[in-house]
């Protein structure tokens, strides 16, 4: 049987890929000679090309000496905000002082040590009109009271029961915290303070966590330390945008005894391998607990990386740490009413929104140029890029 393989001394495998190749070649310059496939082309060429970075690869060195000369000022200008942070922590101490007064009043009023006299506890609504038809109501109603009254007293309770436990229920990023058998021990919270490090110590503060005598541990006040820096990372100055809080501190609870809510106790069979007999062994384990606030992992210092679950439990409890010190401290009265929260769901609502209108605007301008230019010339990279 003759031998097909070859053809005039060429094998059939190079004639075939001959074939396939010049068939290549001729759909290439079909799709070549498409104008929109052009269009795209050079599209996906302008984007790549005018990245900031490759834009910079193609300054003559003379102009890149300069930029760096420039990057060097950029780090001085980091270090001197730094300097001035620091001095905003210190004057952060010094207004705290003027502030205590105050909140010492508050926590007289909470817990009852003191009475509001009536000039300190007028308070005027922003809605007139309805304190004025309010005002009418009750002169018609005040006979009933009286009445009412002499049948019944009215409750007068201790200061503000549970102020403190009603601002953890409020506030969502506590909430989550707080487990069934945590609220009782919150309801004897007494008061939350703020302390500042002092002049000349390494920036830092403190929160403290007054509780009245309880049924659960010896303490009367349980301690959170969050350490802050305020300097440009060397290997990446130009990250730095403030003071940022980089390990933190607890404190030792001293449980009275069958009271510790951050263990639970387990029951656990063992099977004696030789002997085959079974014995049951008590063991206790961690348990969920606001109180494990208390006992927080620790920034490693050795140089070694926390793992992605310990980092984001580290991120979170920075972030609570941070909250109680901007927030629940300085406005406690406005978490106990709810009025901060509705003010800070509003404001997340409205960066919200804000993002989402200004997609569609970008959205809106695409189109619109579409239409009066479908072959718009590439822009030219901006000069800078505002973070």
């Amino acid at each position: 049987m003759a031998d097909n393989s070859f053809s005039d001394g060429v094998p059939s495998d190079s004639l075939e890929a001959a074939k396939n190749a010049s068939n290549t070649e001729k759909l290439t310059d079909q799709v070549m000679q498409n104008p929109q496939v052009l269009a795209a082309l050079q599209e996906r060429l302008d984007s790549v090309s005018h990245t900031p970075s490759s834009y910079i690869e193609t300054l003559p060195k003379a102009v890149k000496r300069r930029i760096n000369a420039l990057k060097q000022l950029q780090v001085k200008c980091a270090h001197i905000e730094a300097k001035f942070y620091e001095e905003v922590h210190d004057l952060e101490r010094k207004y705290a002082a003027l502030y205590q007064p105050l909140f010492d009043k508050r926590r007289e009023f909470v817990t009852g040590d003191a009475e509001p006299t009536d000039a300190e506890s007028e308070w005027h609504s922003e809605n007139e009109e309805e304190d004025k038809l309010a005002g009418d109501m009750k002169n018609k109603v005040v006979i009933a009271e009286k009445e009412a009254a002499a049948a019944a007293e009215e409750p007068n309770p201790r200061g503000i029961p549970e102020f403190w436990f009603t601002i953890f229920r409020n506030v969502d990023m506590l909430s989550e915290l707080v487990q069934e058998y945590d609220e009782p021990i919150l309801k004897h919270l007494q008061d939350i303070k703020v302390k500042f490090s002092e002049p000349g110590q390494p920036m830092s503060f403190v929160l403290e966590f007054h509780f009245e005598p309880n049924d659960y541990f010896t303490n009367s006040v349980l301690t959170k330390t969050y350490k802050m820096k305020s300097e440009p990372d060397k290997a990446d100055p130009f990250s730095f945008e403030g003071p940022e809080i980089v390990d933190c501190d607890g404190c030792t609870i001293d449980w009275k005894k069958g009271k510790n809510v951050t263990v639970k106790t387990i029951k656990k069979k063992q099977k004696h391998k030789g002997r085959g007999t079974v014995r049951t062994i008590t063991k206790q384990v961690p348990n969920d607990s606001f109180f494990n606030f208390f006992s927080p992992l620790k920034a490693s210092g050795d140089g070694e990386s926390l793992d992605e679950d310990s980092e984001f439990t580290l991120a979170s409890d920075f972030e609570i740490g941070h909250f109680f010190r901007e927030r629940i401290v300085p406005r406690a009265v406005l978490y106990f009413t709810g009025e901060a929260v509705e003010d800070d769901d509003n404001f997340e609502e409205g960066e919200e929104g804000e993002e989402e209108e200004l997609e569609g605007d970008e959205e809106g301008e695409d189109e619109d140029d579409a239409e009066i230019n479908p072959k718009k010339e590439p822009s030219q990279p901006s000069e800078c890029k505002q973070q």
